[in-house]
């Protein structure tokens, strides 16, 4: 098994790690804090691997204790196959860890920096406000609780101004937080970590579910197939009782708004076409073709599209 430098401290390290595992995970990251650097400076000193130099990780994990006055670990005693094992995946780890550093400096590269974090780095603020943007639609998702379609902006009981309040009280408490540097107990890193990854999934799902929402907006017709229905520039629909319906929405059997016409009105008194104020069909309900006070509607006409015009 053939490790560069970097994976033999990172098989070290871990060594040194499952030794003192008898210590509290905060005293024992103190420990090794600054162990890489220093197994770095005895790597280049030359003289031998880190175990010729240091001895087993464990016995220099004992050193290590007593020298801070810990005593020592009261980490189990592993046996011989266990030690074997966990040097495997620290190894396996250490590949891994390796790979990633060169794929990290290949992109990097590819964008003109030293590292891909290096430019990573400089989006920290765009990503800030993005936080905060997505923690305000993920609020007004569940407030909302599906009642109404999700769109781009938040809404607070279907209200657009408490949505756009929240909106900025997310972002900003985004950006405060980004700007300390994040929580310091490790315990809150780890939980702003988390809630930031479920952030990003939800992100990702409202972002298809709007592309498919966009995608079936509209009923549009491909070819020059002739129809029924090419002339149609309204729809009336009645009741059995003959009352006129509106505020009327249409959709096909795949869920695809339906719509006809250009959405304007003829205006006697203007002598103009003027932009129709309802909202669904019918879009001119003074072109009814019956009677608003008619007693009842032919079957044939419970659902009658009309010309406008």
């Amino acid at each position: 098994m053939n490790l560069t430098a970097q994976d033999e401290i990172a098989v070290y390290v871990e060594g040194v790690r499952l030794a003192l595992a008898g210590l509290p995970a905060e005293t024992r990251d103190e420990l090794l804090e600054d162990l890489p650097e220093h197994l770095a400076e005895v790597l280049a000193e030359g003289g031998g691997s880190l175990e010729d130099r240091l001895g087993p990780p464990d016995v220099y994990a004992a050193e290590l204790s007593a020298s801070a006055g810990l005593g020592a670990t009261t980490a189990p005693p592993r046996t011989d196959a266990r030690s074997r094992a966990a040097a495997k995946a620290a190894a396996h780890r250490a590949r891994l860890a390796g790979r990633v550093r060169v794929a990290d400096e290949f992109v990097g590269r590819l964008l003109g920096y030293p590292r891909a974090r290096d430019f990573l780095v400089l989006l920290r603020p765009a990503w800030w406000v993005l936080r905060g943007y997505l923690a305000a639609m993920a609020v007004s998702f569940f407030v909302e609780e599906g009642s109404t379609t999700l769109g781009l902006l938040p809404r607070i009981n279907g209200e657009l101004p408490l949505g756009i309040l929240l909106l900025g009280v997310a972002v900003i408490g985004s950006v405060w937080l980004g700007g300390r540097g994040g929580p310091a107990s490790r315990g809150k890193r780890r939980v702003l970590k988390v809630a930031s990854a479920v952030l990003v999934f939800f992100a990702v799902i409202g972002f298809f579910e709007a592309d498919e929402a966009a995608r079936r907006d509209f009923y549009e017709q491909v070819g020059n197939v002739q129809s029924r229905y090419d002339n149609v520039q309204d729809v009336f629909v009645y009741d059995k009782d003959g009352k006129l319906l509106d505020g009327v929405q249409l959709y096909d059997q795949e869920g695809r708004a339906v719509h006809f016409g250009d959405g304007y009105c003829w205006d006697e008194a203007t002598s103009s076409y003027l932009t129709a104020p309802a909202d669904g069909y019918p879009v001119c309900p003074a072109n009814a073709p019956f009677p608003a006070e008619a007693s009842a509607v032919p079957a044939e006409a419970s659902v009658a599209p009309g010309v406008g015009g």
